[in-house]
């Protein structure tokens, strides 16, 4: 059965075919989410992302988990707030979301969780973001009903927890 959820913690802790780095276009680390998951999986996975020759806003690559409990890492690349025009902004954020998910499936994975892409360094407003992160969710398990995905949100702290729990009860 295909599912959405919210789980609060380090992302870097959690088990599933796939968790998903709000990484930088080079996909070499940075700070944030994208630090600490590089720092978890160890040197393989800096090793590996210079292989993939980096990533443009919107689109997603995969590598190995390395020894993070994650098999994979998706790593994607969103928008830097007010960069682009508020529409662009949230139709690249919402592609990090697709292009992630598609990329899941295309590899045959089942369970997948999001950290908050672009709502750190990149100033993405928080709720917004959560808007869209559940929308693409939803809209991308109605257009594959036959795909069993288990998709988890990931909130680092309370706060952003509330928003998630927000976006999903409306």
């Amino acid at each position: 059965m295909s599912e959405i959820e919210i789980v609060q913690g380090d992302i870097t802790k959690m088990k599933a075919d796939a968790i998903v780095n709000a990484a930088n276009k080079s996909l070499l680390g940075g700070g944030g989410v994208d630090g600490a998951i590089h720092a978890a999986a160890g040197p393989q996975l800096l090793a590996e992302c210079r292989t993939l020759h980096g990533c443009d806003t919107g689109e997603a690559k995969i590598t190995k988990g390395y020894n993070l409990p994650a098999k994979h890492v998706i790593h994607t690349v969103g928008p830097i707030y007010r960069f682009h025009s508020p529409e662009e902004d949230a139709k690249l954020l919402a592609a990090c979301y697709q292009n992630s998910l598609d990329l899941a499936k295309k590899n045959n994975l089942h369970s997948i969780i999001f950290s908050s892409i672009s709502t750190g360094v990149y100033g993405y407003p928080a709720e917004d973001a959560a808007k869209i992160a559940f929308a693409t969710a939803k809209n991308w398990l109605a257009d594959h009903p036959d795909y069993e995905m288990k998709i988890s949100m990931c909130a680092f702290d309370q706060r952003m927890a509330d928003i998630f729990k927000k976006e999903m009860n409306s």
